[in-house]
């Protein structure tokens, strides 16, 4: 049995290996974990009644509930099964390997700056004065994929972004000002959208639900969230999985005009 183990069993074993990996680095990210942990041990319990001990009846009802069971765990985890071929198809070399089979190669040497300056400039100058006088804002920023879904349950703007415009939506008296501001091809297109919140256990306690709400819609797309807290006046960037505070005019203008960190 040994001799015959070779390099083919070892890929065998590191491709299951990582494959888990990756799903345990899902599930406790959605809070799934022990869930995760179930189902580990359920399918350990199964190998080892059905294909070690041979229990035939016993086995046999395993194996039926295992049928069944793959269908019921597609179902029960179609949010996280969502966001893992996201989080495969979003990885920085996946995204390389997408480019060299584009014909129109033209395009990825435009992704460096996705934003003109033009657009960006009142974008940082309205988050610098709400920073001042800590005026709460959430501000996302489209990439490749659309945000179809989130403008749908906020007000249409569709207007040409000005400094001014940005500062009235966040104004903490306008109907506008509980929700996210969304902008796409250069334009504001829609304010007071509802985002999904990060139920994520690593962010940080002192960010509040605009942080998690930012998280949440950049975990699931390829946006860029911009976050002006209301207690502290910090400017905050989320991006992926990932945080970026205490963001300088310079900073804050880089992340813009690229879409991403």
């Amino acid at each position: 049995m040994f001799l015959s183990f070779g390099i083919k069993d070892i890929i065998d074993i590191f491709s299951v290996a990582v494959i888990l990996y990756y799903c345990y680095k899902v599930m406790k990210r959605s809070r799934s974990v022990n869930i995760f942990y179930g189902v580990l041990i359920f399918i350990s319990f199964w190998i080892v009644v059905s294909k070690i001990l041979d229990m035939r009846l016993l086995g046999g009802v395993l194996d039926q509930l295992v049928n069944v069971g793959a269908i019921a765990l597609i179902i029960l985890f179609q949010e996280d099964i969502r966001h893992f071929f996201y989080d495969l198809g979003a990885h920085e070399k996946a995204r390389r390997l997408m480019r060299f089979f584009r014909s129109d190669k033209s395009k990825s040497t435009n992704d460096e700056y996705r934003y003109d300056r033009e657009v960006i400039f009142p974008i940082v100058m309205a988050c610098l004065n709400m920073s001042k006088q800590k005026v709460g804002a959430l501000i996302v920023m489209q990439n490749d994929i659309p945000l179809t879904d989130y403008i749908r349950t906020g007000e249409t703007v569709d207007a040409r972004i000005s400094q001014r415009l940005v500062e009235n939506i966040f104004f903490k008296n306008s109907p506008l000002h509980d929700g996210a501001m969304i902008v796409a091809g250069n334009k504001i297109v829609a304010a007071a959208c509802i985002l999904p919140i990060s139920h994520d256990l690593d962010i940080p306690k002192e960010f509040g639900l605009r942080h998690r709400a930012g998280k949440g819609v950049t975990s699931d797309t390829d946006a860029l969230a911009i976050i002006v807290s209301e207690e502290t006046g910090n400017i905050t960037a989320a991006y992926g999985d990932e945080f970026r505070s205490h963001l300088t005019a310079e900073e804050l203008e880089n992340m813009l005009m690229k879409g991403r960190f």
